[in-house]
């Protein structure tokens, strides 16, 4: 769910956010390796018969971008390339209508920003929608999605890397239409926070911190509450979907309806149990937390092999499927780098909760 470029970099200097994050719940002795690859995973997508699905990152120059794991390998998706071309797709969600969501964000509106959605039985694309230039223009970035559970609309966090003007936007399935809404407001703008993993500061030329707006997003799983935040923000936010999809509401009128809801780390990818406990990724400490209802944030597992927690699928069987795509080695790198640090791991685990899968 994270593509970062030259220019979102906001200002010199900045702060640390204090480890959040404490004793692990879960084991990493309990954590199974789904797949070992040559190039780092980018977001991961697991339906009900059990089918892993996954990006390769962008960043990592991969020579697939959207793959089946088949038999530990993986495949190109759909099979026969029954799609408009790839550009650069990092986020991907199966929803309750059994199909595949791949929403390309086009080299940041360098080229044409688009959702597309594949029938999983057959591979056939059924949908597909070209965003506006005034929704998704020019150095944009739609970073990651939920779909609700009537899959009528698709809700999509718009990072903003480089200009700095992050929003959410909704999508309208049925009627074929996108607004922007809550756009550069504090809950989806990045804070002044330094990103940084044991290995390295993410910072461009050492100087500059790379910031990140909304990226992590969460729907729960009756449609009623969206849960978002910066990666490069302390705070969770929610808002309910009625007052998103109310389009009479004015910008300030919606904006006063977000719920500052909960602390949380500086983070990534997201997902949501059927308890309304949300999961999300720490790339910082190698770790992925929970916030439950009451707003409590512990730690599920934490490990230096947890290389960049990334994306979250939940599976069958009670699993939580994690990527891990290792962006302190991909980001600003040479090739001969990326290449030395592989491979790179899609893991699973049990946590307790459960969900429906694909989201």
């Amino acid at each position: 769910m994270l593509l970062l470029a030259l220019g979102g970099c906001g200002l010199v200097g900045g702060e640390y956010l204090e480890d959040r994050t404490t004793a692990p719940a879960v084991p990493i002795a309990a954590v199974e390796t789904v797949a070992s690859l040559d190039h780092p995973p980018g977001n991961v997508a697991v339906s009900a018969d059990g089918r892993v699905f996954f990006t390769f990152h962008p960043d990592g120059d991969p020579p697939i971008a959207v793959a089946e794991l088949v038999d530990g390998k993986p495949v190109p998706w759909p099979p026969g390339g029954d799609h408009p071309a790839y550009q650069s797709v990092l986020s991907i969600r199966i929803d309750r209508q059994n199909r595949l969501w791949a929403l390309d964000y086009a080299r940041y509106g360098r080229g044409q920003p688009r959702l597309m959605a594949f029938d999983l039985a057959t591979g056939r694309l059924v949908h597909r929608y070209d965003f506006p230039s005034d929704v998704a223009g020019f150095l944009s970035m739609l970073n990651d999605f939920n779909v609700d559970p009537a899959g009528e609309k698709i809700y999509i966090a718009e990072s903003s890397p480089i200009l700095q003007h992050p929003a959410l936007v909704v999508y309208d399935v049925t009627h074929d239409r996108a607004r922007r809404v809550l756009d550069r407001d504090r809950s989806v703008r990045a804070e002044r926070y330094v990103l940084r993993t044991p290995e390295r500061e993410m910072k461009i030329l050492g100087l500059f911190p790379i910031r990140i707006g909304v990226d992590s997003i969460a729907l729960d799983r009756r449609g009623e509450w969206l849960y978002f935040g910066p990666v490069s923000g302390d705070r969770m936010y929610r808002v309910a979907t009625r007052d998103l999809d109310d389009e009479s509401l004015s910008p300030a009128a919606l904006a006063a309806r977000v719920e500052d809801w909960a602390p949380k780390t500086l983070s990534d990818g997201m997902t949501i149990d059927t308890a309304d406990t949300l999961y999300v990724t720490d790339p910082e400490h190698g770790a992925v937390v929970t916030i439950a209802p009451d707003r409590t944030l512990r730690t599920l597992v934490k490990d230096p092999t947890l290389r960049w927690p990334d994306g979250l699928s939940f599976g069958p069987d009670g699993w939580l499927y994690l990527t891990c795509s290792a962006l302190q080695h991909v980001i600003f790198v040479s090739d001969a780098h990326v290449r030395a640090h592989a491979p790179y791991h899609i893991f699973r685990l049990k946590p307790g909760g459960t969900a429906p899968a694909g989201q």
